[in-house]
């Protein structure tokens, strides 16, 4: 019997997290305080190539790419471009898109696939034992009431209840006070999908939401206020000028606020039973459109490991892998996000001049343009391997093609492994649930186990059936006897990739 997780808090790393469990047969209730309504008011506007690879692996990719506008350049400040077009990846380009359209997606994938949602329903308490975790909550009208699950996991944001809950801090500071945010509409169009820029004191950012309006994020470094200070849009046109040049007539503003950026992380993403995910593990400034693409990739690493352990084919060990996978990477986006934001704000002459060193040394090496376009899209990570290990193991697969016409992430959709071999290869039965058997297109001889979210769990140069079949029971458990179910069987992994 499969035990039920609980996800609090229903932004896009709640959502994908949700479909994933669901689509694999796991009970899965998300609990979200605000009433059932999906907000136009996104922060979020890009997908970068690696979180468009795990849509594609969910089916998603297609219908979103029709919804926004790819962009193979990023602008980052003044002449400092990343070129998108070379990425070794299916996706050689950014997706413009509002964060609530991403939303809508990934909420009715996980409807579709069996996910409960409890609205207007707010985490007051939690405690854990060795069996599970007692979540309190209360509903609309104020009702109280106490919910068990085997796991919870918060992704319920910068503010999170479950983090406060559990105890964790959340150690970091404020970097940009008095963010400036509207939706408005322009009377001139944008000579630019995205258009961003700082000069001198003033920041500004402009993307199209596609039914009219624009998102303007500004910031002004005489402008140091408290958030709940007055705004109006003559401010927001007076820094929007300063940054780009012009306002771009902008008018009829529907939404107007203040906030501030924090640099912060938790320093563990889990505590016994208890998982933190997206913003309620890290936050970090808006440079590099980096936020909801880590939240959303946090998931695709969390969500078939919760998969594994709770439907009996894993121990609960494995589950420690999603910290020792991805806390470094939420420490390396911090650290990126944060280096383009003072870079951008530069003032002081040594900053100026190390800005446009950076700037030409950029335009200068090739392999530092791929290396910051790699980190910056989320294709260049990889995850610890042990030692003695191949080379490919911990690392992104690319979404490669596979003989009969199909493709790797292709393959993925369903949250199974996917088995790549050089020649026909039968695996063993029971395990048709949670593994795809599959040969290159190519001539290449390398064995590859590819994991749920596009990582290379195993490889090997040259193995014969009895690695193969060790491999996968390291890392999917034992193959069923026949007339048993496929969750009958149970084993331990051996860590995070092997």
């Amino acid at each position: 019997m499969t035990a039920r997780i609980l996800i609090v808090g229903s932004g896009p790393t709640g959502l994908l997290l949700a479909g994933d469990l669901a689509t694999a047969g796991i009970p899965v209730t998300v609990l979200e305080k605000r009433p059932h309504k999906v907000s136009n008011l996104s922060r979020a506007f890009v997908l970068h190539a690696r979180t468009l690879e795990q849509l594609d692996a969910r089916g998603l990719a297609d219908g979103l790419e029709s919804l926004g506008q790819p962009l193979d350049r990023l602008r980052l400040f003044g002449r400092l471009t990343v070129d998108l077009s070379a990425l070794p990846s299916r996706y050689r380009h950014l997706l413009v898109l509002p964060q609530y359209e991403v939303e809508k997606a990934l909420e009715r994938r996980a409807v579709e696939a069996g996910a409960e949602f409890r609205y207007e329903t707010e985490l007051t308490g939690l405690t854990q034992d060795a069996d599970g975790v007692t979540a309190e909550v209360r509903g609309p009208q104020g009702r109280s009431e106490t919910l068990r699950a085997a796991y919870l996991v918060g992704a319920d944001g910068m503010r999170s209840a479950v983090r406060q809950a559990v105890g964790l801090p959340f150690p970091g500071r404020s970097v940009i006070r008095s963010v400036v945010l509207a939706d408005v509409r322009l009377a001139e169009q944008p000579p630019a999908v995205l258009t961003v820029n700082a000069v001198g004191d003033a920041f500004a950012f402009l993307a199209p939401f596609g039914d009219g309006y624009y998102r303007v994020i500004g910031w002004h470094r005489g402008r140091n206020v408290a958030d709940s200070e007055p705004l109006d849009l003559a401010e927001i046109k007076e820094i929007t000028r300063l940054a780009l040049g012009r306002d771009f007539g902008m008018h009829d503003a529907r939404w107007m606020s203040r906030f501030h950026s924090d640099e912060r992380q938790a320093p563990a993403y889990r505590v016994g039973r208890v998982f933190l995910a997206g913003d309620a593990a890290h936050v970090h400034t808006p440079a590099g459109g980096q936020g909801m693409n880590t939240g959303l990739q946090d998931a695709a690493n969390l969500g078939w490991k919760l998969a594994a352990v709770a439907g009996g084919h894993a121990e609960p060990a494995l589950l420690d892998s999603y910290q020792a996978e991805r806390h470094p990477v939420g420490r390396a986006v911090l650290r990126s996000s944060g280096g383009i934001v003072r870079l951008a704000m530069a003032k002081r002459p040594w900053t100026l001049a190390a800005r446009a060193a950076l700037t030409v040394f950029l335009d200068a090496a090739g392999p530092a343009r791929r290396k910051v376009a790699a980190q910056i899209t989320g294709i260049g990570y990889r995850y610890p391997a042990p030692r003695g290990a191949h080379p490919l193991t911990g690392a992104r697969v690319p979404d490669v093609d596979l003989a009969g016409g199909g493709r790797l992430y292709e393959a993925l959709r369903g949250g199974r492994f996917v088995l790549i071999t050089p020649e026909p290869y039968e695996a063993a039965a029971g395990r048709a649930d949670r593994l795809a058997v599959a040969r290159w297109a190519s001539g290449r001889r390398t064995t590859v186990l590819v994991r749920p979210d596009g990582y290379a769990a195993w490889a090997a140069d040259s193995a014969g059936p009895a690695a193969v079949e060790a491999a996968l029971a390291r890392h999917l458990g034992p193959a069923a006897p026949a007339g048993r179910t496929a969750s009958a069987g149970r084993t331990a992994p051996a860590g995070p990739a092997e």
